[in-house]
């Protein structure tokens, strides 16, 4: 039996009210010659009953034993599974217009060194109206034009992720050679794989919008405005900003940061080196600190030391001075505070009004004291 040139991955979790809308945009493509698997990673409302009252021979439906999130499932798919010449991702909560694949697929046949195809995308919201708010970061996020691959991987260092991940179709080896998801991210697993397939490939978005992305109300996206998304995502950044180190020809390394040639040495650069520097010039505290850690490493023994402080000027009491400058736990502003509370506790006013405080405590000691 043929294989279909195109194997499409959806992973499902808790979308019941839009998982049918974004599995019928799939069945529905102008392009027919597709294999669709559905993974579902244990979502506890009826995401799985719904998936199964399809029927249709091209959809493969997975359920995981235990949660494990999307990059296993697509890991798993892309290694043991998947048939197709060309991977597709897609998403629950989101959807595909009908020529989606169509169109990227005609372009891919077209430009074989090209490793990946995005589309333009229109943001939605849970009704599936456009969304209309401005100030929304994914209101223009996804809004970009093309670049070549080293264009790409400086705007991944100096402005971070701009591609949609349910938008893309890429060639199967393309992904299987930049290493597939990295399983140890939660937050910017994709962007993380496109850094590295950018390494190796060009990729291109197309201009047609193909794509709904929706945004959940209450930060309920797995990227959503929460402490705990902008938390990981720190977390995570200095690993994806590492993927950069692999870069070892210097041609391309002056390709991606031009700026650096004024810095640079005439021959035998230090790459890692120059490629701190650069993090430490964004003056974006988790860059600058991805930047100090890099430094830290490189200057761990003295030959290598030596080796920098002969090529560049730059030693060990330099980087001494740099680590007081590179605040990456608010260590400063704690300070600050403390001497500013311990300024006021000194103060008459603070002093006079000690008693106020004791009895406006007082039902609260009162209660520790009987609960004890």
């Amino acid at each position: 039996m043929k294989s279909p040139r195109i194997s499409v991955i959806l992973s499902s979790f808790n979308h019941s009210r839009f998982i049918s809308e974004a599995i019928n945009s799939v069945l529905n493509q102008t392009f027919r010659d597709f294999e669709l698997y559905i993974i579902d990673d244990c979502s506890d409302d009826n995401s799985w009953e719904i998936i199964q009252a399809f029927d249709d021979p091209r959809i493969i439906a997975i359920r995981n034993a235990a949660r494990s999130r999307g990059a296993y499932g697509f890991n798993e798919t892309i290694r043991h599974k998947a048939k197709g010449e060309f991977i597709a991702i897609h998403h629950s909560d989101d959807s595909w217009l009908p020529t989606k694949l169509e169109e990227q697929i005609e372009f891919l046949n077209e430009r074989p060194k090209v490793g990946a195809v995005f589309t333009q995308v229109r943001v939605i919201d849970e009704t599936g109206k456009t969304f209309d708010d401005a100030a929304n970061w994914y209101s223009s996020a996804f809004r970009q034009p093309n670049r070549t691959r080293v264009e790409w991987l400086r705007h991944f260092f100096l402005v971070g992720n701009r591609l949609c991940h349910p938008s893309v179709l890429a060639r199967k080896q393309a992904m299987l050679d930049a290493g597939l998801y990295d399983r140890r991210l939660g937050q910017i697993t994709d962007f993380d794989l496109w850094v590295r397939m950018c390494l190796r490939y060009e990729i291109y978005i197309l201009d047609q919008v193909l794509t709904l992305f929706r945004i959940r109300s209450g930060a309920a996206n797995q990227s959503g405005n929460k402490p705990e998304t902008h938390i990981r995502n720190r977390n995570e950044w200095p690993l994806v900003m590492g993927r950069l180190l692999h870069i070892r020809d210097e041609a391309e390394f002056f390709a991606v940061f031009p700026e650096m040639r004024s810095k640079a040495c005439p021959t035998n650069n230090c790459l890692p080196f120059l490629l701190a520097l650069r993090a430490v010039e964004t003056e974006v505290d988790v860059m600058m600190a991805f930047g100090l850690d890099l430094l830290y490493a490189l200057l761990e023994t003295e030959s290598a030391a030596a080796d920098i402080r002969e090529k560049y000027g730059f030693g060990y009491t330099d980087l001494i001075a740099l680590s007081a400058q590179i605040d990456r736990f608010n260590g400063g502003e704690f300070f600050r505070l403390n001497n500013e509370i311990a300024r006021m506790k000194s103060t008459i006013s603070w002093k006079i009004t000690k008693p106020l405080r004791l009895i406006a405590n007082l039902p609260r000691l009162v209660k520790r004291a009987l609960d004890s």
